[in-house]
């Protein structure tokens, strides 16, 4: 009776493999003549990929990391990770191109294969030939050659020799065509599909330093990764952004549904190592749809030369997906770039405080990183942001922090006038704090002229684009930093906030639910039961008030919900706290409620009170539905004029 693999449990992989029969599909493996069979017919293996799926077929259903399998079948000669790269390859082709098949095989991005079929074990019967195999040599380490199989019937004296020799030019020709297949496989050109836009996903780089306060450069070298490949070609490569991928870090993730959750049809999978001032990167190139290795390289390099070494991976990744640089960007990509290793490095810890919600400690190195390099525009620009949230969050005077800010994203576009994250930067500042709405709407369009494929930019200057009314064109900007970070919850947000803006109630609610899906961080509740209110719900609004953070919003929500209810004790009370408690941070949203409960006088004097706190709020008024009700009123076109913003 055959078992399963469940069956025999952990005793198969402490017996000797020889006598048992492996059945899976239509395939049979024996591992006692160490053939494979398809069909009963038979399926030809060079005997190092023999043992890789013997091992893969006797752990079946279950992550088999790349270190295992290393280790299990070359035990402790040391053999790059790309040669066994190279034989899943071969076996995924020796398995057949059927969709069915070829998943047999699936890998676990970063860090293994899977063996997905249910397996059937058995006896092997005595074989009645027995296969020869010549004893395994250093060439047949490196599988230069199939497996070749001589039977051993007894043949006449007289034939036997032409048997022999006949055999051996056999073995020749197949190892030509063989070793030629190989040739043209990894040589071939890979066609981009159709004419549709390429789409790629840079996965985490994985940190093998050994040292986990080295996770830093791990993610700092990812998000680097995906900038300069996001500018190679946006018109025919889409590289998905950071936040996206950073979800798939440390996770087991099957590369097939990296590909279905991205949309994307490869996947670049890297590694970093150090020794010293020694800095090895491994990157790996991956097609999705079936899970071929394309192209893999080990970077050795020194610390300094980091920059160096991600412009070689991109001009490799592009020339396997064939991508047609320019010559200026395959100019670009051979430009030296002269960074202090050590202002590179404290950059990167910088990008890692800041994309944690610590902007003391982000500022901190990105300080540390301008003085090191004071001609290192990337680190000037994030000081400013560094600053402005510094400003933000109180830690340091808000004024101070702006004016900081200002002078360190003005340094940056002085030493790289083409730096889009700069342009965005400055943009930012114009809108926020100069009300200079026309020079931060330039400059959010020069960004995105600078870098198409960047999706911060994309919000941004969606953003703008709404608060000047430009609905369809915010619309569009909005989608495209969703399909360059569909995971991203803030570009869901962001969509969702245009459409709420523009009216689109019922589409708004859809997305501000996907974010939430997302990230239940996002502030959608708020939005979420304003839309609620609007729509006549007042109810559900109270629900998603109660979702929310605490904080001033909250307070701000409950003031208009409970007037749309009818309920206007506890409207006003509301409205009272919100007003004592934040006087000089709330003053929009005072604005906003009693725009909503049409007492214009109060909140014209509450706009005028954010107009000189220089309130975040105002860059909205010309597109708030909240404020619909003063619209009419001949302060409101003033107002309006006063922010520099059309009527």
């Amino acid at each position: 009776m055959a078992l399963t693999m469940s069956d025999l449990g952990e005793d198969i992989e402490s017996s000797p493999a020889a006598g048992y029969l492996y059945r899976f599909g239509q395939f049979a493996l024996d591992s006692r003549k160490r053939t494979l069979s398809r069909a009963d017919s038979p399926v030809s293996l060079t005997p190092k990929a023999f043992d890789v799926l013997l091992f893969l077929v006797q752990n079946p259903n279950r992550l088999v990391t790349k270190e295992e399998l290393l280790q299990a079948v070359w035990g402790d000669t040391f053999v790059e990770e790309g040669n066994l790269t190279q034989y899943i390859s071969h076996l995924r082709k020796a398995l057949g191109d059927h969709s069915e098949d070829a998943r047999l095989i699936v890998t676990i991005a970063r860090k293994g294969y899977q063996f997905t079929a249910d397996v059937a074990v058995g006896e092997a019967d005595t074989p009645k030939q027995i296969a020869v195999q010549a004893p395994e040599t250093e060439t047949s380490r490196a599988d230069t050659r199939p497996a070749i199989e001589f039977p051993t019937k007894e043949a006449k004296p007289k034939t036997s020799k032409y048997r022999r020799k006949a055999a051996v030019v056999g073995a020749l020709v197949l190892i030509l065509f063989v070793v030629g297949y190989m040739s043209w496989r990894h040589f071939r050109p890979i066609a981009p599909p159709g004419s549709e836009k390429i789409m790629l996903a840079v996965l985490p780089f994985a940190n093998l330093t050994g040292d986990p306060n080295k996770e830093y450069l791990a993610d700092g070298l990812t998000e680097e990764m995906i900038s300069q490949l996001a500018r190679l070609n946006p018109e025919r490569l889409g590289v998905i952004a950071r936040t996206s991928v950073m979800g798939y870090k440390n996770k087991d993730t099957r590369l097939d549904q990296i590909g279905r959750d991205l949309s994307v049809q490869y996947v670049l999978e890297n590694s970093v190592r150090t020794n010293g001032n020694q800095i090895r990167l491994t990157a790996q190139l991956i097609q999705v749809k079936d899970q071929t290795h394309l192209w893999s390289h080990d970077y050795d390099y020194l610390a300094q030369n980091v920059l160096v070494v991600q412009d070689d991976v991109a001009k490799a990744v592009a020339r396997e997906i064939q991508l047609r640089l320019t010559s200026q960007q395959q100019a670009e990509l051979t430009q030296t770039h002269s960074v202090n290793p050590e202002a590179f490095d404290a950059y990167l810890q910088g990008g890692y405080f800041s994309k944690r919600g610590n902007p003391d400690m982000a500022a901190k190195y990105y300080e540390r990183a301008t003085q090191l390099d004071p001609g290192y525009a990337r680190a000037w620009v994030g000081l400013s942001m560094a600053r402005f949230e510094q400003a933000d969050s109180g830690s340091v005077p808000t004024k101070e922090g702006q004016r900081l800010a200002r002078e360190a994203v003005e340094r940056a576009l002085a030493l790289d006038p083409n730096l889009a994250a700069a342009h965005t930067q400055i943009g930012f500042i114009k809108r926020v704090v100069d009300f200079d709405w026309v020079g931060a709407d330039e400059s959010m369009q020069r960004a995105i002229a600078l870098e198409p494929g960047n999706p911060e930019s994309l919000r941004a200057a969606a953003t703008g684009a709404a608060l000047f009314g430009r609905f369809d064109e915010a619309l569009a900007l909005a989608r495209r930093a969703i399909e360059l970070d569909p995971l991203n919850a803030g570009s869901r947000y962001r969509l969702g906030w245009v459409e709420y803006q523009m009216g689109s109630l019922d589409e708004a609610v859809v997305d501000l639910k996907r974010a939430l899906e997302l990230s239940p961080d996002v502030p959608a509740h708020g939005l979420l039961s304003e839309i609620y209110v609007l729509q006549g719900r007042p109810q559900d609004a109270l629900a998603e008030i109660e979702r929310g953070r605490l904080n001033f919003y909250r307070l701000q929500h409950y003031a208009i919900a409970y007037h749309a209810l009818g309920r206007e004790k506890e409207s006003d009370a509301a409205l009272r706290e919100l007003i004592e408690k934040y006087p000089t941070t709330a003053a929009f949203q005072i604005a906003e409620v009693y725009a909503f409960l049409k007492q214009s006088d109060k909140a014209f004097e509450w706009l005028e009170r954010a107009y000189e706190q220089r309130d975040g709020g105002l860059i909205q008024t010309k597109v708030d539905p909240l404020l619909k009700n003063l619209h009419n009123d001949p302060r409101y076109a003033a107002f309006l004029k006063k922010l520099n913003l059309p009527t």
